[in-house]
């Protein structure tokens, strides 16, 4: 009688990819005619502003950020992240119409989504699930600009654009005081990507920056602007520096 045969070895079953996060930049410009106004309808105003962000909560990561005084067009922005598009809208929604809403308009909102690098970890596949889900919010500042490369960059090879990529990998960890969140936005608004730069420490992002210039990749580069700082804050203190 033949002897029966082990049971093949189980092979270990690939981890299920998680599922992208949707990203969107909202940049916010405040009516001076809004400071004219009672304080009492100023501080009712806020209070209603902060309720309707508070229900969403559940369904929104939203960490606000103060540009103010940085640029003339902006007063502050939202770094908001979700798995539904459609959370930002009823969000924006909500916002808009409550008193200090009315009061602000958007110069400006970057929309995309994350998603694995092709030239980072390209031989670790269990760093998928960390790109693909964003860890924001543990740093002070905030430096986020939208980013377009030149048609010529994608004509070329593989092997060349990934020699490129490693002198700038190289270049960045040269600064591990700057946590790069990149995110994708190819068929979803005007920018191919928007980037955004954490640290405590804008002078190393600066530096950053200008090393960035030396490299081989970065005459690929169409458009890196604008850029916008942002000092984050709660969306209490947020409104109340700036309303």
């Amino acid at each position: 009688m033949p002897h029966p045969q082990p049971a093949p070895a189980a092979t270990p079953a690939a981890q299920p990819a998680a599922p992208r996060q949707f990203v969107n930049f909202c940049f916010y410009k405040l009516d001076a005619a809004w400071r004219r106004l009672l304080e009492a309808e100023r501080l009712a105003g806020k209070k209603e502003f902060l309720e309707a962000a508070a229900l969403f909560a559940d369904k929104v990561i939203v960490l606000p950020y103060s540009t103010f005084g940085f640029r003339p067009e902006v007063d502050f922005f939202l770094w908001r992240i979700s798995y539904r598009l459609e959370d930002f809208e009823e969000m924006s929604a909500a916002l808009h119409k409550t008193k200090l809403g009315s009061y602000l308009s958007t110069p400006n909102s970057f929309l995309a989504q994350s998603k694995r690098s092709t030239y980072v970890d390209k031989l670790n596949p269990e760093h998928e699930n960390m790109r693909t889900k964003i860890v924001p919010g543990k740093f002070k500042y905030l430096f986020v600009y939208p980013f377009l490369k030149t048609r010529e960059w994608y004509l070329l090879s593989k092997e060349e654009r990934q020699k490129m990529m490693d002198e700038h990998i190289m270049v960045g960890n040269k600064f591990p005081s700057v946590k790069l969140n990149t995110t994708y936005s190819f068929g979803l608004d005007d920018q191919e990507f928007v980037v955004a730069f954490e640290s405590d420490y804008p002078s190393d992002f600066l530096d950053l920056v200008m090393a960035l210039r030396e490299t081989q990749g970065s005459r690929y580069t169409l458009r890196d602007t604008p850029i916008y700082t942002g000092v984050r804050r709660s969306l209490e203190e947020t409104l109340n520096l700036i309303a």
